[in-house]
């Protein structure tokens, strides 16, 4: 029996390394939601990083994070950082780009549980007296990004986050008229 479990290690390892390596080198994550408001009364509180903690589903996974700011107070050069539980982790996020009721880019780094950098973009685009927003976050797979993959949807999981965030974004705005 020992050495049927000795034979399978070293299979198992050669089939998860395998699968690894045929995962995506990238990825992208998008959700969408419908605000009905003007983009002008949605992008501060995207834009505005101190207005996060209202809507943020990552504020409600653990209430005791801290965040700090830096730079200004919205717009380019305007960064956040946090430190958390494990389900938040560790990093920063800085606007990048900032097109004002049209378009925010964020270079986002995270230190833990694990490192990377990623880029998040919020675009605003009204008809009528709705406004489509759209989030969405792209990178590059490392190889523990790529192991990830084999055992949980990232997209699932963390687009699920981006839903719970923008219907709490659309309670804030909508709550606020």
């Amino acid at each position: 029996m020992l050495n049927i479990i000795l034979m399978l290690i070293p299979f198992a390892i050669v089939v998860v390394l395998v699968l690894t390596s045929r995962q995506p080198d990238d990825f992208k994550i998008t959700r969408s939601a419908s605000i009905s408001a003007p983009a002008s009364a949605i992008f501060p509180h995207v834009n505005t990083l101190q207005k996060w903690n209202a809507w943020s589903p990552w504020a409600k996974l653990d209430p005791d994070s801290k965040s700090t700011f830096e730079g200004p107070e919205e717009g380019v050069g305007a960064k956040m950082s946090w430190a958390g539980n494990n389900k938040v982790g560790v990093g920063s996020m800085t606007i990048t780009e900032s097109r004002p009721s049209e378009f925010i880019q964020f270079k986002l780094e995270f230190q833990k549980p694990m490192q990377a950098t990623n880029t998040a973009e919020f675009s605003f685009n009204s008809e009528g007296d709705q406004t489509n927003i759209t989030w969405t976050m792209t990178g590059t797979n490392n190889f523990m990004g790529k192991v990830m993959n084999l055992f949980m949807n990232c997209d699932k999981m963390v687009g699920g986050q981006f839903e719970k965030g923008l219907a709490d974004l659309k309670k804030v705005v909508e709550g606020a008229k």
